[in-house]
């Protein structure tokens, strides 16, 4: 018992610290979504990668053209002519064109080689720039921006020194179920580790802008080459420069959609694996810290209910699960009422989440045990239908491709744009 009261002592102050946390992001969040509107506008390339269809896609690229910013043009960029998704690019690019005075394109970069998809996608993508653009914005075609969401994301590049803007993704269902709301939860606990420590931020792909100036000057498209990862090198790539990543509450972006429980599995590992090679220092305090949760939490659970069962005392090891559980779900707490101030309009899907973020938490920190010791067994992924061997954070073996991305013709292996 001694063991087991020590270990609980330990986590107990890991959820106070976790909780002061929380409360620090919702600090963050509400000083940040009380700035006025930014005046800093430049000309902009919007580079959003598409492979295959999802959830809501048309929604999701129409929001790209409904954005509150007086100057700025869409690439889309794929592999291949005959992605499915082109069919509903090509579909919003005329529902907007009579009306819209953004300019966009697409562009066919071919198979790659050497490198992620999506890596690839975006080495052509930035080579088509308009000569006009100052930022790069990138975004995901799986989440749905708001209209002021490229406006800012572009604020922070006005100030010295910044490196990079970042949101990041906020999951939600649409019919619910235990995957989808699972997923959420296993999602948010990352949103929040995001704040005002610049040095400490990492970016997400899904909404990133940088300065023009500052890819060219740092070299990014020839870091890219051979990676994975878009974000996790741009993140790399700035720390190593010593420049800061600025997160902008007003992005966290909603995906809309929901997943099968084989889905949860594959998306939550894939992202351990990925973290782990770009960035093993949060893969190993994923792995230590949920292997020191689950074992605690679930350990004394089983714990407490065979004590009763015995007829010895357990009022002391179930108040410490009490006030583990309850920290936890201040946390939580805290968090959802952070997020509801940049996703207002989704205030009703928010409180419909509550109870799932407040009781479905500790479930999610076996789920990262999970992922953290697949990612210590292999580095093989399945990303959008291709299948990757991560051998290094410049090095990406693509073992496979599915039928639906069978190797290109060659006359489409050169970046081309339509």
């Amino acid at each position: 018992m001694f063991v087991f009261y020590f270990f609980a002592a330990v986590v107990i102050w890991q959820g106070f610290m976790s909780l002061r946390g929380g409360i620090k992001f919702l600090s963050y969040v509400r000083g940040e979504m009380a700035k006025p509107p930014s005046d800093f506008t430049p000309f902009v390339s919007l580079l959003t990668p598409c492979r295959g269809l999802e959830q809501g896609l048309k929604e999701n690229l129409a929001a790209l053209f409904m954005q509150s910013y007086p100057a700025y043009e869409i690439i889309f960029v794929t592999d291949r002519e005959d992605d499915p998704a082109l069919a509903v690019v090509e579909e919003v690019r005329r529902d907007f064109g009579p009306r819209s005075s953004v300019a966009s394109r697409v562009v066919i970069a071919g198979e790659a080689l050497e490198s992620g998809q999506k890596v690839h996608n975006l080495r052509a993508a930035v080579l088509k720039a308009d000569a006009r653009c100052e930022a790069f914005v990138f975004a995901d075609t799986d989440a749905r921006p708001g209209a002021d969401w490229m406006r800012a994301l572009v604020a922070p590049l006005a100030q010295q020194g910044v490196g990079a803007a970042t949101g990041y993704r906020w999951f939600i269902p649409v019919r619910g179920g235990f995957s989808s709301h699972l997923r959420a939860v296993w999602n948010a606990s990352i949103a929040s580790a995001l704040g005002e420590r610049g040095d400490k931020n990492f970016c997400w792909g899904g909404a990133t802008a940088i300065r023009r100036e500052t890819f060219d000057r740092l070299d990014i498209r020839e870091h890219w080459r051979g990676t994975l990862s878009d974000d996790f090198t741009i993140m790399r790539v700035l720390r190593r420069a010593g420049l800061p990543i600025y997160f902008v509450p007003a992005c966290l972006t909603a995906s809309i959609e929901d997943c099968s429980f084989r889905e949860l599995l594959e998306f939550t590992t894939r992202q351990l694996k990925i973290t782990r090679v770009y960035a093993k220092h949060f893969w190993q305090a994923a792995l230590l810290g949920s292997m020191l949760f689950v074992s605690l939490f679930f350990g004394g659970l089983a714990l407490t209910m065979t004590r009763a069962l015995l007829g010895h005392t357990y009022a002391l090891p179930l108040i410490l699960l009490s006030i583990i559980f309850l920290l936890g779900a201040g946390k939580a707490y805290l968090r959802l009422r952070a997020v509801r101030l940049p996703l207002q309009r989704y205030e009703r899907q928010l409180r419909k989440a509550t109870v799932p973020h407040l009781l479905l938490w500790p479930v999610t920190s076996a789920l990262y045990l999970y992922n953290a010791l697949c990612a210590a067994l292999s580095r093989r992924i399945n990303w959008r239908g291709i299948t990757y061997e991560l051998k290094s954070p410049a090095e990406t073996v693509i073992m496979r491709h599915t039928r639906a991305t069978e190797t290109a013709l060659p006359s489409r292996s050169r970046p081309r744009e339509n």
